[in-house]
């Protein structure tokens, strides 16, 4: 997404493991396995173990897994069309001039150095004229942007106070609507702010020092001070927010709120004024995500000394556009971010952060250019066929419960028959006109170009919406599930090997790409999913016993994950993950029976001594196999909706054909009974 932050960029790729040369079958890797441990006893070390044994991590990465094949793959590809787009003098005003000089900008240092701060001051000369509580909302709602995906947990905790999301309406799924988001916050997330561990003591002591530094780099005087009360003011706004946990509710999020409301049930903000300078104040109506968390940031807003909303103001301003004001700024901005909160040890290279904002910003305009390279008819037709198996497996499913009344399994199965797939790219492109982008200055290019959307967003409110649009571009190593239009998005870029391999046999296909193409069907019935119906709509469409399974069904598998413990101090979150791992697990059982179809009867070959069936759930397995930083996988587990990728691989022993596949015994440590295991779709 546009707005992502440093965190989430690092954090939420899908890591799958690297192709083993050394293998005979190009759809596992052989020479991954470790074979001294049990299959039964953890089956993502008997899986990764070998590899992961020897697996250095580079010190300018957060992780490694095949996922860097295919991002870095992505990358040069994405670079030598930036470097065709330069080297063809393209005229301006046109897409291929935009992807030449922002990419210019980021890596024209000496124009950052000259032009930046001077830029910096002057919107610092802006903060410095607040005198009162109306110019105070008037600069709040000057900084709202479209930096938030409620759904997809994008940038979630936006850095302005609130964030906006343009999207289907929850009871009008025919147009577009506002959701106002909670926000407000530099840190991951409000534990952040609120746990006591040491662990969490020291990143808070680290980001003091890092909040001080940002005000001394920005010519402030008594900067310590300064960050000593702009953290005790997140503090407070993340005391008011909800855990990501209570944000999965969607009936809870359903709340629409006129104008009037805002006034009357969050006082403390000149809401109208903030309206105004928002661009929003013709909105009749917006969906509040969390109402109790505006009720509480806006009163903060009034009870808050005014010169600690400008130094916070200040802050944040610095914060977000530090890339673009100078080097000593974006340095000060990764030792915290990189070094203190993920464990990194070195920046990204420079030419892989301007890929990285060329992306960002101008995705579309390189996504077609790279669809057209890069992704044949033939891929997309294969592709398309395996999903085709998928959904036709998950059908049948559906149609085989015993426990779902006929009315809410005709509910089900319309909702399933009109599940929107869109394979590789999109149909239509999203048009940059009018967005200006120059050469030698990376400042102005980042303001105008989150202006630019943001004023797009504000554009769509009120509009029909496009069942067909894309929320990732093809260039993306990624998948995902829109719930509001029932639709799925695979972006080129993801679905090449050692994910999808047109050469490998099905039983790994199938496991690999097959259990993500099951993943992202199963999300239309997850925990989030099972509360829109087959256009999008927040509606209940389960009869009350129906609805108790289900429920009794998700809390099972949510109190499985709720013993898994990364760290001693440290466990999982099992209503967090909750949807993701509903999606892991009937997305499984889902493949699985895919791939047994596609074999028509016929008994799969043994490849490397291993059954169809063993390829299957190893391919699956070593899909997540990864190495990962000890404080990247501490923010992953109070940020993410997925469970580490250890645990995603253990989903297997839900799943009675693993059992079968591996002899998996009683006396094993992953072993669950029967009627433990849980089965959900």
């Amino acid at each position: 997404m546009h707005s992502r932050n440093l965190l989430f960029a690092l954090l939420l790729t899908l890591p799958i493991h690297a192709e083993d040369t050394t293998a005979t079958n190009p759809g596992i890797a052989i020479s991954s396995i470790e074979t001294t441990i049990r299959p039964g006893d953890n089956f993502y070390l008997y899986t990764n173990g070998d590899w992961i044994k020897r697996t250095v991590l580079p010190p300018d990465r957060v992780s490694v897994g095949a996922s860097d094949l295919l991002i870095d793959r992505s990358n040069e590809r994405v670079a030598s069309i930036i470097e065709e787009a330069s080297k063809s003098n393209p005229a301006p005003g046109t897409d291929q001039r935009r992807i030449a000089d922002l990419y210019h900008s980021y890596m024209d240092e000496r124009a950052i150095e000259k032009n930046g701060t001077a830029q910096l001051k002057s919107h610092l000369a802006e903060i410095r004229s607040i005198h009162n509580q109306r110019d105070l909302a008037h600069a709040l709602g000057l900084t709202l942007r479209a930096d938030v995906d409620a759904l997809n947990n994008t940038n979630f905790h936006t850095i302005n106070l609130f964030g906006l999301w343009v999207a289907p309406g929850f009871n009008d799924s025919d147009h577009y609507t506002a959701y106002l988001m909670q926000g407000g916050v530099a840190l991951p997330d409000r534990a952040y702010y609120l746990t006591e561990s040491d662990h969490m003591k020291e990143v808070r002591a680290k980001y003091r020092e890092h909040v001080t530094a940002m005000f001394r780099l920005g010519g402030f005087d008594q900067p310590q001070m300064r960050a000593i009360r702009v953290i005790a003011l997140e503090h407070a706004i993340a005391e008011k927010h909800l855990s990501l946990a209570e944000d999965q509710d969607i009936h809870k999020a359903n709340n629409a709120w006129t104008p009037a409301d805002f006034e009357s049930k969050a006082p403390g903000l000149d809401w109208k004024e903030f309206f105004r300078a928002a661009g929003l104040d013709h909105q009749a109506s917006f969906i509040v995500w969390q109402p109790t968390a505006f009720t509480g940031e806006a009163a903060l807003v009034s009870s808050t000394p005014i010169d600690t909303w400008k130094d916070y103001l200040a802050f944040h301003l610095m914060e977000t556009y530090s890339r673009g004001i100078s080097r000593s700024f974006a340095d000060e901005r990764f030792n915290f971010l990189g070094k203190v909160l993920i464990g990194m040890q070195q920046d990204r290279p420079r030419e892989y952060r301007a890929i990285q904002i060329v992306n960002g910003w101008l995705g579309d305009a390189v996504g077609q250019i790279y669809a057209q390279r890069y992704f044949s008819p033939e891929s997309k037709k294969q592709v398309e066929e395996l999903v085709a198996n998928l959904i036709a497996a998950f059908r049948q499913r559906l149609e085989s419960i015993t426990w779902m009344a006929p009315a809410t399994k005709t509910e089900a199965l319309a909702k399933l028959s009109t599940l929107r797939v869109s394979v590789g790219y999109p149909e239509k492109w999203r048009s940059y006109d009018g967005l200006e982008i120059s050469s030698e200055d990376l400042f102005g290019n980042l303001w105008r170009s989150s202006l630019f959307e943001y004023r797009y967003q504000l554009s769509r409110i009120g509009q029909p919406v496009d069942r067909s649009e894309w929320t990732m571009e093809p260039q993306t190593v990624n998948a995902v599930n829109l719930p509001l239009h029932n639709a799925l998005n695979f972006p080129a870029a993801f679905l090449e090997p050692p994910f999808f391999d047109s050469h490998a046999p099905a039983a790994a296909n199938y496991g690999a790409i097959g259990g993500i193409i099951g993943h992202e069907i199963s999300h239309t019935f997850d925990s989030e999913g099972a509360a829109f119906d087959s256009k999008g709509r927040v509606r209940n469409w389960w009869t009350p016993e129906d609805l108790a399974h289900f429920k009794a069904s998700t809390s099972a598998l949510a109190a499985q994950y709720d013993t898994y413990k990364p760290f001693p101090d440290l466990a999982i979150n099992g209503r967090q993950t909750l949807g993701e791992n509903i999606a892991d697990v009937a997305g499984l059982a889902a493949a699985f029976d895919a791939y047994h179809a596609s074999l028509k009867g016929e008994t799969a070959p043994v490849v490397d001594h291993f059954s169809g069936d063993q390829q299957f759930f190893i391919a699956f397995a070593q899909g997540w196999g990864t190495k990962i930083r000890d404080n990247a996988l501490r923010s992953q587990v109070l940020t993410d909706p997925h469970s580490p990728d250890m645990y995603r691989a253990t989903t297997v022993r839900n799943i009675d054909g693993w059992y079968s596949a591996f002899d998996v015994k009683s006396t094993d440590k992953l072993y669950l009974t029967p009627d433990a295991r849980v089965r959900i779709w």
